[in-house]
């Protein structure tokens, strides 16, 4: 089962695809652009439609998904984790 896509493997975040992920699963996500798998485990519930990070990532960084850059890390992430408005924010304000 597929649990999250990402199209480069270079993202830092990918979408979860399926209800139900709950902390300390082992995800299961498909990178698109090379047609090939990868995992992490869930550190946290994620919702359908919801961020997991792939990598650890300190305030200040960029986050990558799709293969662009959508915004900067405000609050410290860790691979597995739920990304999302608490911990990432647009660069433009």
């Amino acid at each position: 089962m597929i649990h999250f896509v990402l199209h480069d493997a270079r993202d830092t975040v990918a979408v979860v695809v399926v209800e139900g992920v709950r902390s300390g699963q082992t995800l299961k996500g498909w990178i698109m652009d090379e047609d090939r798998m990868t995992e992490v485990v869930a550190k946290a519930d994620i919702p359908i439609g919801h961020k997991v990070a792939l990598k650890d990532m300190a305030v200040g960084d960029t986050v990558w998904k799709y293969g662009i850059d959508m915004g900067k890390v405000v609050a410290a992430i860790t691979a597995g984790e739920h990304a999302h408005v608490h911990n990432i924010k647009t660069k433009r304000w």
